[in-house]
């Protein structure tokens, strides 16, 4: 089972519950927009009184307390403990239900299928994984069916009529780079022509947005990781292939066919006549590089995923995939440095923690070896997230589309 390509959502308003539907658009009007404006306002600072909601989002304390009313109605806040021990009044912190909303996010890898289920304060409440040398489509779809109804059954039904939806990410074509993963071109061709976002939705009856991959792993860095609080970042997420995002002011850009961030493409070395086309940065700062150097010495390729890496016999291997793709890495900083002026490259992956850790530190070397004059060289941060990036960005996707006030955040792809 494997990768996907990019399919439309369908309208989540004729799925979702009344009382659940998407708030906040241009068609809903002002009172709906105000209360995704409240309620972003309680998951970015957390639970907070009244005034403090009408301090922060400039309304009035009299607006706040309908809009607190209707949201508590719809089960989507609730009212804390009041605090006590200051002159007047104790106030009461309001804070999101965790039952409010609920979402599924799924991954679909080269390597393995994550399925998880998110709740409205992004809490991971389930999760299931299979793994595999490649997706095959009717196996990949069966599996997530079977694993959403489950989820569903595990809910019961008053918290799985508040599901909004199921966000998918997949690689935007599995036909690519057939010859790196060693695969047949009729296993890679399964998937052309597959509308996924159909197919999931008349499996599972909920609606279904899709994103690359490597950009749902950034949304989910951009809300729930470092993204919060650096305005402007060059994403990489390091998994079969490496590839990326990329945030200006906030905001995720996809471009124009939805590349920018592509940094699996990167050509390694400069072009000439007489030479053979260089090598793009997938092929040495990816782990199927890893793998294939741990086949070459009969050893699992397996352990590319997890902590055996930096265990003997593997780390050896390792110290020479971390070498080699820090040089790749630390060469796409300097370059995308000259052309966005950076503030912060964020690096995360499939692999261990450790793993990650050492990486940062060869790339950090491998960055002292370029000339930064006339440009300013960005701070490189290790991900937050780690493996669970891109099942849990594509979670993400149905619950911001639903109650965030900023649609162009991260779903304008």
């Amino acid at each position: 089972m494997k990768d996907i390509q990019r399919a439309s959502a369908p309208d989540a308003d004729q799925s979702a519950p009344e009382h659940l539907r998407p708030r906040g658009s241009n068609q809903t009007g002002m009172r709906q927009f105000n209360e995704r404006v409240v309620l972003q306002a309680i998951r970015l600072h957390g639970s907070l009184p009244k005034a403090e909601l009408a301090r922060i989002t400039k309304l009035s304390a009299q607006t706040v307390s309908l809009i607190i009313d209707r949201l508590s109605q719809d089960a989507l806040v609730h009212k804390l403990a009041p605090l006590r021990g200051k002159v007047g009044q104790p106030s009461v912190p309001i804070a999101l239900n965790p039952d409010g909303a609920l979402s599924i996010g799924v991954k679909i890898g080269r390597r393995s299928l994550d399925i998880l289920l998110l709740d409205f304060v992004g809490t991971v409440r389930m999760r299931a994984s299979l793994t595999y040398l490649f997706p095959e489509p009717e196996a990949v779809f069966i599996a997530i069916a079977t694993q959403v109804q489950l989820m569903k059954a595990q809910l019961g039904p008053d918290l799985a009529h508040r599901l909004q939806g199921i966000g998918v990410a997949a690689p935007l074509s599995l036909s690519s780079w057939q010859h790196l993963l060693g695969i047949e071109p009729g296993q890679a061709t399964s998937w052309d022509g597959v509308d996924i976002a159909a197919r999931m939705t008349q499996d599972n009856g909920l609606p279904v947005q899709l994103a690359k991959d490597t950009t749902a792993a950034c949304v989910a860095e951009l809300v729930s990781g470092r993204g919060r609080s650096i305005k402007s970042f060059l994403y990489m997420f390091i998994d079969t292939f490496i590839g990326g995002g990329l945030v200006i002011d906030s905001h995720l850009h996809a471009g124009l066919h939805g590349n920018a961030g592509a940094i699996g493409s990167m050509p390694m070395g400069l072009a000439h006549q007489d030479q053979t086309v260089p090598a793009q940065m997938l092929s040495s700062a990816s782990l199927r590089s890893l793998e294939a150097l741990f086949e070459q010495a009969a050893l699992a390729p397996g352990a590319a995923y997890d902590e055996r890496a930096l265990q003997v016999p593997w780390e050896q291997y390792s110290e020479l995939w971390l070498e080699q793709a820090a040089a790749g890495i630390a060469m796409t900083i300097n370059n995308a440095t000259c052309l966005l002026d950076l503030e912060g490259i964020i690096i995360d992956g499939s692999f261990c923690r450790a793993m990650l850790e050492r990486l940062m530190q060869r790339t950090e070397a491998a960055m002292d070896r370029y000339d930064w004059e006339g440009i300013a060289r960005p701070t490189a941060l290790a991900g937050t997230i780690g493996s669970d990036a891109r099942a849990l960005g594509g979670a993400l996707l149905p619950l911001y589309a639903n109650f965030a006030p900023d649609h162009d955040l991260f779903l304008k792809l």
